[in-house]
């Protein structure tokens, strides 16, 4: 078995989801009492989400490049940033050392695959659902189309997950609110919906919509254990 670095703690509400189904894939895997060999940098996302809110990212790519460093020397065979936002800095975390970065557009992919979409609605902070960071690779690398929702629907997304999401605040409002966003995006075509924020899965459960959802942390997680595995 191979070694994973994480780059965790962004929120660490999401990285508790990837550190337990990381482990629960190893063992259904190989049985017993086996676990995933994980090497992990979890930051104090307070200053990294300051950083992001000034517009300060490369404040913010120093400090994940760091951590990124740090899991490397420490024994890591690869590296998964297990927040979908910074991948905005992936390709120069990805140039600052020597171990594949597990990407997760590439993990997005194969959830599209699985339900069989050629269309997806994309959910997240605003960084992710506005920049192309994700988008563009879905599209030119898999011939993915993507859709986000109205300036106003992606701000109460952006807001419930900085305000509520990454401080364990689960509310059933925002849930009505998140389900209603789906449903539109479905009648626009898409046809399953990216949960491109790794909080938002706490939040949106499949049984809560109609239209297949595409859960970001277990997608990344079985790009990992393919990996790692």
């Amino acid at each position: 078995m191979k070694t994973l670095g994480i780059l965790g703690g962004m929120s660490w509400e999401s990285t508790i989801s990837y550190y337990k189904l990381l482990n629960e894939g190893v063992r259904d895997a190989l049985g017993g009492l086996h676990s995933c060999r994980v090497v992990m940098h979890s930051v104090d996302f307070a200053p990294f989400a300051d950083q992001m809110g000034k517009n300060d990212w490369k404040s913010v790519t120093a400090g994940l490049i760091e951590g990124a460093k740090s899991v490397e020397a420490g024994g890591a065979d690869a590296l998964i940033i297990a927040t979908n936002t910074m991948h905005k800095v992936a390709d120069e975390i990805q140039s600052a050392v020597n171990i594949p970065l597990l990407h997760m557009a590439d993990a997005i992919a194969g959830g599209a695959k699985k339900t069989g979409s050629s269309k997806l609605g994309l959910l997240g902070t605003a960084f992710t659902m506005e920049q192309d960071f994700l988008s563009r690779p879905l599209k030119e690398k898999y011939g993915l189309d993507v859709i986000i929702p109205d300036s106003e629907k992606r701000s109460m997304v952006h807001c419930s997950i900085f305000d509520e999401l990454c401080c364990g605040k689960i509310l059933d409002k925002t849930r009505a609110g998140y389900v209603k966003i789906i449903e539109d995006m479905a009648a626009q075509g898409a046809e399953a919906i990216v949960l491109g924020c790794t909080e938002i899965g706490l939040l949106v459960k499949p049984d809560d919509v109609s239209v297949p959802l595409i859960d970001t942390v277990q997608a990344h997680v079985e790009l990992a254990l393919d990996y790692v595995l």
